[in-house]
């Protein structure tokens, strides 16, 4: 029986780790969770999951009434209310289904606590990828990954991990695949938000539109799978049915196929790889069932190449495109910025930014908290850029 901490467990990732939990209830059981601002899914986590010990909220001034409500259950709150729920945990598993910035510390408490990481969160390895790795060869914890991308490659180097030729990571292309980038000046939020193949919480769903997601999974490939930027590569996969493949260097090709559904990637990482699963060998991409792909044209997308960029520079690069990124999104969001403002802002930060190397955790937060507040200070200046199209 696997005892899991869930982090995020109102959200999209999180809602379907527990749909993953209840159907194989004598592998898994639910030791705590969190929740954010959204506190009426309490109630029914907790009768899902009777013997839940901890619960982290957002509010501060919330927590009496759930002591009082759940007297038997102790409650944390806030950021750091998130990582004393790791500390005090007695779960030897950590879903880390969080969004943004805030998932990152959580992940390096986990780890130094010796947990089983099972990461949905993208930041936490494009922020603090060196942190990370170094904790993983410094203490006895394990990073496995949720996102259905870094899935399918592990399925397919769990097969065979010789003679590779390239990692290829496939992409959906977002809500705005058909549209070229002189069409992108006006689209909405509303419009972005309408993913032809999945269902996601708004932020990802918008990186998708953008790009960023990909450039984002790109550098999570680098820390995962300890590949240089040149064996890693990107083609459009339009109806999501392949999930990443592994050129080798005989050219034949291996690969996860099936329908787009997030369960599958998170019951890889709950069971940490240990089920029965297939993979798929061809010669000819042409000739793989029920999917069509397309070239990925960088010139369409140029925010993925920022991904070499942060790779090759490392240090405090990857936090300032995440919180650049962040601020932008939600921006956009609200409708205060055009939706090719969130690459100008993003290329304006990264450019303007002096790099330091090896940073701290300490020094990745400062990083994150200036680079917000510049975003937000161009933002209501209306100083920002906007890419061109």
């Amino acid at each position: 029986m696997m005892s899991i901490c869930l982090l995020g467990a109102s959200g999209s990732i999180g809602t379907q780790t527990i749909d993953v939990m209840l159907k194989n209830p004598a592998d898994f059981t639910l030791e705590s969770f969190s929740v954010g601002h959204r506190t009426r899914k309490i109630r029914g986590i907790v009768n899902h999951f009777p013997k839940v010990k901890a619960i982290c909220v957002q509010d501060k001034n919330k927590v009496a009434y759930f002591k009082k409500a759940y007297p038997n259950i102790t409650f944390y709150y806030g950021d750091e209310g998130l990582n004393e729920l790791i500390r005090n945990s007695s779960a030897k598993m950590v879903v880390n289904a969080l969004v943004g910035f805030v998932g990152l510390k959580p992940t390096i408490t986990a780890l130094e606590n010796d947990k089983i990481v099972a990461l949905s969160n993208k930041e936490s390895l494009v922020v603090g990828g060196e942190l990370i790795n170094n904790l993983l060869k410094e203490r006895n914890g394990k990073l496995v990954p949720i996102d259905s991308e870094h899935v399918a490659i592990a399925k397919c180097l769990a097969v065979q991990n010789e003679d590779i030729d390239k990692v290829i990571i496939t992409a959906s292309g977002g809500a705005f695949r058909n549209l070229k980038r002189e069409q992108l000046k006006d689209v909405t939020p509303e419009q972005a938000l309408n993913h032809p193949n999945w269902k996601m919480g708004k932020k990802i769903t918008i990186d998708s539109a953008s790009m960023v997601n990909k450039a984002f999974e790109i550098i999570e490939a680098h820390y995962l799978f300890g590949l240089p930027i040149d064996k890693i590569e990107t083609i459009l996969n339009l109806n999501s049915y392949v999930h990443s493949l592994v050129r080798y260097n005989d050219g034949t090709y291996r690969m996860e196929v099936g329908k787009p559904d997030m369960r599958k990637p998170i019951k890889y990482a709950l069971y940490q790889g240990l089920i029965n699963y297939e993979t798929v060998v061809s010669d000819d991409l042409s000739k793989v069932k029920n999917t069509t792909f397309a070239p990925f044209d960088e010139n369409r997308y140029p925010i993925v190449r920022l991904a070499k960029k942060v790779i090759q520079e490392k240090g405090t690069l990857g936090a300032v495109f995440n919180a650049a990124n962040e601020e932008a999104v939600y921006a956009f969001l609200d409708h205060k910025i055009p939706f090719l403002g969130i690459e100008g802002i993003i290329n304006q930060c990264v450019r303007e930014h002096r790099l330091i190397k090896n940073p701290i955790y300490e020094t990745l937060k400062e990083v994150d908290c200036s680079t917000r507040a510049k975003v937000k200070d161009l933002i209501m200046k209306g100083e920002y850029e906007v890419c061109k199209y």
